[in-house]
């Protein structure tokens, strides 16, 4: 008799692919994952997703999924793959050292709470500081403005949904990114309700998708956004208190800040007329701008990849800090809050403040900062190449893709005696691996979003089951990290839990009894949020801030603008590189999905036909991709989404020279490019 088909059932969970994460109903037929769409009584989502979360059923099918270990490109089983993999590592500590072994964190491990923290603590536990994160590729100003105003690297203002009567957007696109940062599930809602309350401002060289729906777009030369906020702070702080026209809300600069004459100072070159040439904008559009920040006395201010992988990423993010204190707007409704987290509980920490010194760098490149527990990813090359690093393990991520100077990395992770990836599909470096780690995908663990409480709109959190169980040979990447640690006598789980009997549910536990909060409730939390409130206020002011008081003027930014200041931009200058997110990808995620493959966005000035073969070259390398020609883009600047082996972005950027002295990122964005015919 034919096999009966098992019965459809809908789960309810959450979307793990950004940091929206959107309520999902997932139809599922034994382990068949046959539809997702959204959650329409989420409190959050309301029913939306985006292609991304649509796309998950295809995903967990992916026909490259990993689904058996590998070691030496052979298939083999869980036990050889481990033993072997510890008998090498073992082999490399013993010769070389802990700090031998490296390990790359992604973003993609970002979304797998267990999984992450396991991979953590399993660096910690065989002695290694050589940590790598996806954090230095695209957005390291964000935690270093931070640690330098506000005394901790892990501040992140969220827009105020409810109260703000100003957006101004610089460098970002959430239609398509749903924030960086700054969770945002059904995006073009949130932001239809915010003009409701008073207008949105996008600055960004691109008509984005967002910046057709907004109030107002401001096209500037890219890399030129740091004039446009420097001299709004100018303006804000030179205003005489006696004038009509509001300023700088003094009282709580007086009450809440340090540095105010100082950074009066270091803003003052940046005169109207110089923010006007040096961005190419109407004078009479900047006073627009003007006009609305003093209009609406608070504000929300936010950034995104368009600024934060460019040169001048640390004064930009700087300047938009400093406006939104000078406004007054941190910490207080109508402005920015600064969400403490449902598990975290930041709010209830006691908090050392931070001077914003880094630590030395790595061995090979020693002028590259080492920040926020771990070094810089422009360094993992030379430290390879000198010998330094042996062993590395990739978790959830893809650095050929993502790491600059393609062929460099390629070399040097070839070189490699162990290169071990866990990961849900194959990639460009998955095919180099000496050891492959086929983990579970997104629906077949249980979940918290633990790394990324802090960037929801609501403090609140949420719990998802696992939808479907792993298939094939797959396993949790908890269990692969703390059964490697346990071959090499490392403790990875926390005290009390054993690796052979521990399950999903145990160690989300311990999540969220760290944080103080009832497990029970939490895990019984199948649909929707836990504890959802709005923004709260105040605790940054009180409990974090050096001395209760912004850092306005941190000397090592002061300096970086005063050398900004000194350049002169030329009258011709040539095409710059933008970065330019997908609405059918996340970074290297879905990519072979379908959707909008990786074309060469370009004005139509540069007399290239749409779709032909255009030739990109920058003074690192060169790449070839096919060309959209559109007047939603700046003549004066070209886009490239990253994410893609071909063409692989990358190519155009080195870690050899173009490197941030405080953060260690390569620049990626504002990087001066020529257009050829292909």
């Amino acid at each position: 008799m034919p096999t009966a088909e098992p019965p459809t059932q809908e789960i309810h969970s959450f979307c793990r692919i950004c940091t929206a994460m959107c309520g999902i109903t997932v139809t599922v037929a034994g382990d068949r994952v046959l539809k997702v769409r959204g959650d329409a009584t989420h409190p959050l989502s309301q029913g939306y997703t985006c292609p991304k979360g649509r796309a998950l059923p295809d995903w967990h099918h992916h026909p490259r999924r990993l689904d058996h270990p590998h070691v030496n490109g052979a298939v083999t089983d869980w036990d050889h793959c481990l033993d072997d993999l510890r008998h090498r590592l073992g082999a490399i500590i013993d010769e070389s050292g802990p700090d031998a072994v490296a390990m790359y964190l992604a973003s993609g491990s970002a979304y797998d709470a267990n999984g992450r923290r396991a991979a953590e603590r399993f660096l910690t536990a065989i002695g290694s500081r050589q940590k790598y994160t996806a954090t230095t590729i695209d957005t390291p100003m964000r935690p270093l403005v931070a640690e330098l105003m506000g005394g901790w690297s892990g501040l992140t203002p969220q827009w105020d949904q409810q109260a703000a009567r100003l957006l101004v957007l610089v460098g970002t696109n959430p239609v398509v990114s749903h924030g960086h940062g700054n969770g945002s599930p059904d995006p073009v809602r949130r932001l239809r309700a915010q003009q409701e309350r008073g207008p949105v401002w996008v600055i960004d060289p691109r008509r984005t998708e967002t910046a057709r729906l907004a109030d107002h777009h401001l096209a500037p030369r890219p890399g030129t956004d740091w004039l446009i906020l420097g001299w709004l702070v100018r303006e804000l702080l030179a205003a005489d208190p006696s004038d009509a026209s509001p300023g700088a809300d003094r009282d709580y600069l007086h009450r809440h800040a340090t540095g105010t004459d100082e950074l009066t100072a270091a803003v003052a070159p940046l005169t109207l007329e110089r923010a006007a040439a040096g961005t190419g904008l109407d004078p009479a559009d900047l006073l627009a701008l003007l006009d609305a920040v003093r209009a609406a006395g608070r504000l929300s201010v936010l950034s995104g990849t368009g600024v934060s992988m460019s040169r001048h990423a640390n004064i930009t993010e700087w300047l938009l800090w400093a406006l939104a204190v000078v406004t007054g707007s941190y910490d207080r409704p109508g402005g920015m809050w600064f969400n403490p987290g449902y598990l975290l509980q930041l709010d209830q920490r006691q908090w050392q403040p931070s001077d914003g010194r880094p630590e030395p760098g790595p061995a090979s490149r020693p002028e590259l900062p080492r920040r926020f527990g771990e070094y810089p990813c422009a360094a993992l090359a030379d430290e390879i190449e000198a010998g330094n690093i042996r062993a590395l393990l990739v978790v959830g991520g893809n650095p050929l893709i993502a790491f600059p100077d393609r062929d460099r990395t390629q070399a040097a992770l070839g070189s490699l005696d162990v290169l071990a990836v866990a990961d849900v599909v194959e990639t460009d470096t998955t095919e180099l691996a000496t050891h492959l780690l086929p983990v579970a995908g997104q629906l077949e663990r249980a979940d918290l979003p633990w790394m990324l409480d802090a960037y929801q709109p609501a403090v609140a959190t949420q719990y998802t089951p696992a939808v479907v169980p792993p298939g094939a040979d797959r396993r949790l990447m908890w269990r692969v990290f703390a059964e490697l640690g346990r071959r090499l006598g490392a403790d990875v789980l926390p005290s009390g839990l054993d690796v052979g009997t521990a399950t999903d549910e145990d160690l989300l536990a311990r999540i969220a009894d760290r944080g103080n909060r009832d497990v029970a409730a939490v895990l019984a939390a199948r649909r929707g949020l836990v504890g959802e409130a709005g923004p709260v206020h105040g605790w940054v002011l009180t409990n974090v801030l050096p001395d209760g008081r912004w850092r306005l003027a941190p000397e090592p930014l002061v300096a970086q603008l005063a050398t900004a200041l000194e350049e002169q931009p030329a009258d011709t200058a040539p095409p710059a590189l933008l970065p330019r997110r997908q609405m059918r990808t996340m970074n290297g995620q879905l990519r072979d999905l379908g959707g909008v493959g990786p074309e060469v966005l370009i004005h139509p000035d540069h007399g290239f036909a749409d779709g032909r073969p255009v030739r990109v070259r920058s003074p690192h390398g060169e790449l070839v991709g096919p060309a959209r020609v559109s007047e939603e883009i700046a003549p004066g600047a070209v886009s490239i989404p990253h994410g893609w082996a071909d063409p692989n972005v990358c190519s155009l950027t080195t870690a050899a020279s173009d490197v941030d002295p405080l953060t260690g990122m390569v620049w990626q964005s504002g990087v001066p490019v020529e257009l050829h015919p292909a």
